[in-house]
């Protein structure tokens, strides 16, 4: 068969392959090793920037719990003052009024107000007598009641943005606070009234300026990036330092529904490249939450991220530049060695060529080069003039040792092949036997004996009548114990016979089929302090036998309620799997033994008393029958799992699970 030649212009010349090798380098490995640096330095700078805005946001969440907590501590400290039971003892009301506007000055609070001990307490806020300063979220007719001076900076019209949710709302008239209650107590302990104290956040430009200043001073940004932090009230900016327009700050303006869903909606904090307003930045977002624990707000910082991609666009091209500078001088230098190289060996090729085609006295002849390069032409001329002797009986003793190799090769991978399989169906041929001789012989000789065991039982009740009262406890007994023989003969015949035993195969969902054997087992739990646990994942549907389905897993729920007499947690899960469902089993007993995994799917093999060790031996060979298979191992934080595969399109086995005799059944009795 003739080789394809991809590229030919490398087999028409060595001096091309060597410049190939030469150049390949240079050419290929050196422009791989430069992309995949500019990727991982990509990569690496968009992860330092986003580990930097991360500090920046921590930075910010400290102060702003900061603010909190002096807020609620200022006014705690005031309600606490000599100062302020002395002003309300006089009922002085101009008084009151002045040291409360003193007070509120030095705390630097928006508000600081007096309300009877009695009012109800604030939406959000919790009880009237809390000490602990929280967020809360105010309607503005709500809060215009509480600080009327300030209600003028809660209305935010809302300015349309771009990627933001949709909405109807034109302007949002809440108000978020910061808002600390402390109750006034007199002489005997009784609260006199309610001090209420607190910072408006809506349009607060000082309040996010100071942020900003300690987030970001002077300087801490290089290569001109500018740094913004941002209060968002659900999603519209009530105070920030984003600029809209020159100076006109982007306050009424709304988040994309991408941070939304993701901040607001499932609480998470967003560390990423957002687009905010009218730029890019490097941005995080986290939730702000009120005194209930709902998202009410973000609480958002970040810096502008077009000079750090100008440095990063600079850097790596400079880093390129700089790559092919060293590719264009090492190419010089290689062709310049590599021609050293071509003209000898061009020789060589030529008498080489010559020989090929039937020129037998064509030899290299001499050569400039005095290296290794020289002393090899001039060895390939002395053995040319020995192969062209010995190339014909080499040639002729070659292809007889191959014809030998491979005929014995063949016969051994035939004679190898034949005695494998032989030896597997020796082994399965000798378990089916057994298998098939054990069942027959339960059968034949046990279903007799227990017939007239039986009858016999039933004509001594009939004969010794009200006589038989005193022994009926042990005459049930027996009665109970030669059912239990009739069940295991039963269970045998039917892992033998499985095509008499066969029930009607129909597609299910395996989901409802572990929903309702969980109703068949719950006398069983409801005795039991044990907790069910469902992951119900699949949705493929399996080709069973639905009796038979419940058979096995029944077996297996029984099995694993018994294993945790002290309770514990069933686990029932299932799920998809390439070629159909997995369904799993699992408690959180004492677990398998390396001992008891060995044997447990043998017939009789049984770890308590009162079983007769037949349950996963049948249940194995029922879902066998359909192409499945059932396993059990130890689960990894502790007790057993057991997995039973199920196929969507069910399978009949290979060979029947039926020992047979010379094609007749084995249990023919």
């Amino acid at each position: 068969m003739e080789r394809v030649i991809r590229w030919p212009w490398l087999a028409r010349s060595v001096r091309n392959k060597l410049l190939a090798m030469a150049l390949l380098p240079l050419l290929v490995v050196l422009p791989l090793l430069v992309g995949a640096l500019a990727l991982w330095g990509d990569q690496a700078y968009d992860r330092l920037l986003i580990t930097k805005v991360r500090s920046d946001l921590a930075v910010a969440h400290g102060y702003f719990d900061q603010v909190v907590a002096e807020v609620g501590g200022g006014t705690e400290s005031v309600a606490a003052s000599h100062a302020l039971r002395r002003a309300l003892d006089a009922r002085e009301p101009a008084r009151l009024a002045a040291l409360l506007d003193q007070q509120r000055q030095r705390l630097g609070l928006d508000f600081l107000v007096i309300a009877p001990p009695d009012e109800p307490p604030l939406v959000g806020h919790g009880a009237g007598g809390s000490r602990s300063a929280r967020l809360v979220v105010l309607e503005g007719a709500r809060f215009a009641q509480l600080a009327p001076h300030l209600a003028g900076r809660v209305a935010v019209p809302l300015i349309a943005t771009r990627n933001a949710a949709p909405s109807e709302r034109r302007v949002e008239d809440r108000a978020m606070v910061v808002l600390a209650s402390a109750e006034v107590l007199d002489d005997a302990g009784r609260a006199t009234a309610l001090l209420r104290g607190g910072v408006l956040l809506n349009q607060n430009l000082p309040f996010i300026d100071h942020i900003n200043r300690i987030v970001y001073p002077e300087g801490s940004l290089p290569f001109g990036s500018q740094g913004t932090a941002t209060l968002f009230l659900g999603d519209v900016r009530i105070t920030t330092n984003v600029r809209l327009f020159r100076d006109e700050r982007a306050i009424g303006t709304r988040v994309s529904r991408a941070v939304s869903d993701a901040v607001l909606g499932r609480g998470g904090t967003w560390l990423d490249r957002a687009f905010v307003v009218n730029d890019w930045y490097v941005s995080a977002y986290e939730p702000l939450l009120d005194g209930q624990g709902r998202h009410v707000g973000m609480l958002y910082v970040g810096y502008t991220e077009r000079p750090f991609r100008l440095v990063k666009y600079t850097a790596l091209a400079g880093i390129a530049v700089l790559f092919l500078a060293v590719m264009a001088l090492a190419a010089v230098f290689s062709l310049r060695w590599a021609r050293s190289i071509f003209r000898p060996v061009e020789q060589m090729n030529r008498a080489m060529r010559l020989v090929e085609e039937g020129d037998a006295a064509a030899r290299v002849g001499p050569v400039d080069a005095r290296d290794e390069i020289g002393a090899l032409a001039q060895h390939l001329d002395h053995l040319l003039d020995v192969i062209d002797e010995k190339t014909r009986s080499l040639q002729r003793w070659a292809d007889e040792l191959d014809r030998k190799v491979a005929e014995r090769t063949r016969e051994l991978a035939a004679s190898n092949e034949s005695l494998r399989r032989a030896q597997q169906q020796l082994v399965k041929s000798e378990k089916l036997a057994a298998i098939g001789q054990l069942t027959a012989s339960i059968a034949h000789e046990i279903n007799n004996p227990i017939a007239v065991i039986q009858g016999n039982l039933d004509l001594m009740r009939d004969t010794l009548g009200v006589q038989a009262e005193p022994v009926r406890p042990e005459l049930k007994l027996l009665d109970e114990q030669v059912e239990r023989m009739r069940l295991i003969v039963t269970q045998l015949l039917q892992y033998a016979r499985p095509t008499e035993y066969a029930g009607y195969v129909e597609t299910m969902d395996v989901n409802r089929v572990l929903d309702e054997c969980l109703v068949l087992v719950a006398h069983l739990l409801a005795q039991t302090r044990i907790t069910v646990a469902k992951e119900h994942g699949a949705t493929l549907r399996v080709g069973i036998n639905r009796q038979e389905l419940q058979q096995v897993l029944l077996n297996l729920i029984i099995n694993a309620i018994q294993v945790m007499p002290e309770g514990g947690t069933l686990t029932l899960r299932s799920r998809d799997w390439e070629r159909g469902v997995l369904l799993e089993v699992q408690d959180s007993g004492p677990g398998l033994s390396a001992a008891v995994r060995e044997r447990l799917f043998r017939p009789f093999f049984t770890t308590r008393t009162d079983g007769n060790g037949l349950g996963l031996w049948i249940s194995q060979g029922l879902v066998e029958r359909y192409g499945g298979s059932v396993s059990a191992a130890n689960a990894p934080g502790g007790g057993a799992v057991f997995s039973v595969r199920l196929l969507a399109e069910p399978e009949a086995p290979a060979e029947s699970s039926a020992p047979t005799n010379n094609g007749r059944p084995l249990l023919e009795t």
